[in-house]
C-alpha cells in the first residue's frame, strides 16, 4: 500500500488534470438540469469531473471507498478504512451564472481521522492542500495560522439563506462583525478562513462540502463545529462553522 505522502503527490497532479479539464469543458457547451429546484443545479460538468476522480482516486488509492456529491462513489454508513470525499464542482450556480469562483474538493479521512485536504480554486489556479503530517499550502508556499480575530473586528461568511430568513440569529452575527459575505462557494469561503480574511463561516452543508475544509482548518488551528458547538458527524448534513476560536466562541453564543 502506498504511504500518505505518495498518495499525496499523486492527488495534487490529479487536481490539476481535473482543472485543465473543467476549464476545456468550460470552452464547450454543456448540459445543465436541476435537482431539487433552480435554485440547485447540476451539469454534466459535475458529473464528468466526479466519474473521472473517482476512477482515479481508486487507482491512487486501492483501499478508497468514496462519497461523491453525484452519486458515482459508494454508498457510506461508516468510517472505517480510507473514505474519501469529493465535491467535482463546488458552487455550480456561480459555475453556470458566473465561470467563476468555484472550486473542486477532495478529502481523505482513515478510520475516521482527517488525513489530507484539497480545495482547488480553479479560476485562479490556487490549490489549498496538506494535513496534518505536512502543514497547510497554497500551491507550493507554506501557510501560517491566521491570527485569532474576534467577530467584532472582523469580516464573516453566513450563506444567503441563513441569513434572509434569520436562522439561528443570523442576522444579529452578521450586525455584530464587520460585515458578513457571500462567496457562493463553501471551498472558497473555507479558503478565505484559512488567509485570514475572514473570522469565519457559517452554512448548512453537506460532508462533501466541509471534508476537505476542515482537514485543513483543523492544521491550522482553527475551530470547526456545528452552530450548536457539537462535533462534526462526518456522514451528517448540518449547519457548520469553521472559525477562529474566538469568533467560535462569539457566534455560537449569538447564535443559540
Amino acid at each position: 500500500m502506498k504511504d500518505i505522502q505518495q498518495i499525496d503527490v499523486e492527488v495534487q497532479k490529479l487536481m490539476q488534470t481535473i482543472r485543465q479539464e473543467t476549464l476545456n469543458k468550460m470552452d464547450q457547451p454543456f448540459m445543465v438540469d436541476q435537482k431539487t429546484g433552480r435554485k440547485d443545479l447540476v451539469t454534466t460538468v459535475d458529473k464528468s469531473n466526479e466519474q473521472m476522480l473517482v476512477k482515479a482516486i481508486r487507482s491512487i488509492d486501492p483501499a478508497a471507498r468514496i462519497l461523491g456529491e453525484e452519486g458515482f462513489g459508494d454508498v457510506i454508513q461508516d468510517m472505517h478504512g480510507h473514505v474519501w470525499f469529493i465535491d467535482p464542482i463546488d458552487g455550480t450556480m456561480n459555475f453556470v451564472m458566473q465561470k467563476n469562483r468555484f472550486a473542486v474538493m477532495a478529502a481523505l479521512y482513515i478510520d475516521g481521522a482527517p488525513v489530507l485536504g484539497y480545495i482547488l480554486d480553479v479560476m485562479n489556479n490556487q490549490l489549498y492542500h496538506g494535513g496534518p503530517d505536512f502543514g497547510v499550502f497554497i500551491n507550493q508556499q507554506k501557510m501560517a495560522a491566521p491570527q485569532n480575530k474576534s467577530l467584532g473586528d472582523s469580516l464573516i461568511g453566513i450563506s444567503g439563506p441563513l441569513l434572509i430568513h434569520n436562522q439561528h440569529q443570523m442576522q444579529e452575527i452578521a450586525q455584530t462583525s464587520r460585515g458578513p459575505r457571500m462567496y457562493g462557494s463553501a471551498g472558497l469561503e473555507f479558503a478565505s478562513v484559512l488567509r485570514g480574511e475572514l473570522c469565519g463561516y457559517v452554512s448548512y452543508l453537506k460532508p462533501w462540502d466541509f471534508a476537505a475544509g476542515n482537514v485543513l482548518a483543523n492544521v491550522l488551528g482553527l475551530a470547526v463545529k456545528t452552530i450548536d458547538g457539537a462535533p462534526l458527524d462526518m456522514l451528517s448534513s448540518n449547519v457548520v462553522l469553521v472559525a477562529t476560536e474566538r469568533a467560535s466562541g462569539e457566534v455560537i453564543r449569538l447564535a443559540n
